[in-house]
């Protein structure tokens, strides 16, 4: 079989500290920020010239939880509940041939002078904190945006955002910088698509937190918070 090598040019920090509860999809959640650090090789200011006149980036990189010596050609996406399957070629499941992501983020700042190096500063990764990035292509709407397009089993953003009820006690447990960011989250509802247990507590890292919450119908009440 035919293979190629492929360097990681950089890796992506953020608070998902955890595969549970981050977005499905990039762009769902626009309120976490994450930045992108690049390797040594890869710091030369040049390579940046131009980028600051693009609003948004694609992101190609490595399902780094999900590497694995054997495939398999149908997968179960969350979306239709985890009990039915799909080729694996028709969903976005990290368990592929090559476990390779692609997501769409915002760009919202550069800094190319940084005792690292040059790092960029997004929002709507949807991306595990450490990943391995393979490269950094600017979106071009002209040429990526498909207003026509058809969206397969996948034609909307799911079935609606959750109501987060959150007590004022355990909102001031939450650090500041990370109140938003949490509970935009959990009105996407982390929970898997097939899990829907009223009685049922999960859990949620975020940062240096652990949300602990219940779902009720269309309500999701935080019960706990605990500092991790």
């Amino acid at each position: 079989m035919e293979k190629h090598e492929i360097s990681v040019i950089a890796h992506i920090r953020n608070d998902f500290t955890a595969k549970f509860g981050i977005p499905r999809q990039s762009g769902l959640v626009d309120v976490v920020p994450s930045t992108i650090v690049f390797e040594p090789e890869y710091r030369n200011p040049d390579a940046f010239r131009g980028l600051e006149g693009y609003s948004h980036l694609w992101l190609i990189w490595q399902f780094s939880e999900a590497v694995r010596d054997t495939w398999s050609p149908t997968v179960r996406p969350p979306r239709l509940g985890g009990n039915k399957r799909m080729g694996v070629f028709a969903t976005r499941s990290p368990f592929r041939p090559n476990p390779i992501g692609l997501s769409c983020v915002k760009l919202v700042g550069m800094d190319l002078h940084t005792p690292e190096g040059p790092v960029l500063h997004v929002v709507g990764a949807d991306i595990l904190s450490g990943t391995p990035i393979y490269d950094v292509k600017p979106y071009v709407p002209y040429a990526d945006a498909r207003p026509d397009a058809i969206g397969g089993f996948a034609k909307g953003p799911g079935e609606g955002a959750l109501e987060v009820s959150i007590s004022p006690e355990l909102l001031q447990e939450i650090p500041p910088h990370l109140r938003e960011g949490l509970i935009a989250l959990l009105r996407e509802d982390p929970r898997p698509g097939y899990q829907s247990d009223p009685e049922r507590v999960y859990m949620m890292a975020f940062g240096n937190v652990e949300a602990h919450f219940t779902v009720i119908g269309n309500l999701l009440t935080v019960k706990k918070i605990i500092h991790i």
